[in-house]
């Protein structure tokens, strides 16, 4: 049987990405989260930032809006438009509501103002963490899943994985002896904008077979897969 465990206050380090071309103020919100046991990687470039999130699974984003190359505001909307749903709080101080509606638009989750108080920030973040449920834990065979931390725990190791994996993975395991169709994966893990081939979908399961000692995805001839657990 599947355990869910929902565990709002961090029993792994949650890892969050900073965007901030502020070299003090960086500095000064990256002491701040460690302090609260957090894990973070910070950035002054949005280009560099881009490409960590693109080999780095994170989950949630403080971006500030005006850094070198590549703006907080394109960064969000590269992302939403390739399905990258991480969690945003913009970190700026742009006031006017003009910028406030773009950051929503392009699918922030909030929007904080400069200057503000750190407790504010981490008030923001836990209360991004109940609102996704980024903690929440699958317990199955002995490991612990974080779907929204995109890991595995089996034993001393942490597997990584995609976002996209950890969602199919998801989509699975919640549906444990059901035969699901690609189709079915689809609809119920991608949004209508970026609709992938099958053959996709039989990589994401691949690589998701490599993952684990067992074999748990058994592969049902025209039908589709079946996630089992002994």
């Amino acid at each position: 049987m599947l355990k869910y465990i929902i565990d709002l206050y961090k029993r792994v380090a949650m890892k969050i990405l900073l965007l901030e071309d502020d070299v003090i103020l960086q500095e000064i919100i990256e002491e701040f989260l460690l302090e609260k046991g957090y894990e973070v990687e910070s950035f002054f470039d949005g280009e560099k930032a881009l490409d960590a999130i693109g080999s780095i699974s994170y989950e949630l984003l403080l971006l500030d809006v005006n850094v070198p190359n590549i703006d907080g505001f394109e960064i969000l909307s590269y992302l939403r438009e390739i399905g990258n749903t991480t969690p945003v709080i913009y970190i700026t101080s742009l006031s006017g509501i003009d910028d406030l509606k773009k950051g929503f638009d392009l699918g922030a989750d909030d929007y904080l103002k400069k200057p503000f108080e750190l407790e504010e920030l981490h008030a923001r973040i836990k209360h991004i963490i109940r609102l996704y449920r980024l903690q929440e834990e699958i317990e199955f065979d002995g490991m612990k899943f974080i779907p929204k931390a995109h890991q595995i725990f089996l034993h001393d190791n942490v597997i990584e994985m995609r976002q996209k994996e950890a969602q199919v993975l998801e989509y699975f395991i919640r549906n444990t002896g059901k035969i699901i169709s690609c189709d079915e994966i689809i609809e119920n893990v991608w949004d209508d904008e970026n609709i992938p081939a099958h053959a996709t979908i039989r990589t994401y399961i691949k690589n998701l077979r490599k993952m684990f000692e067992k074999e748990y995805f058994e592969n049902i001839k025209g039908e589709g897969y079946r996630f089992n657990i002994v």
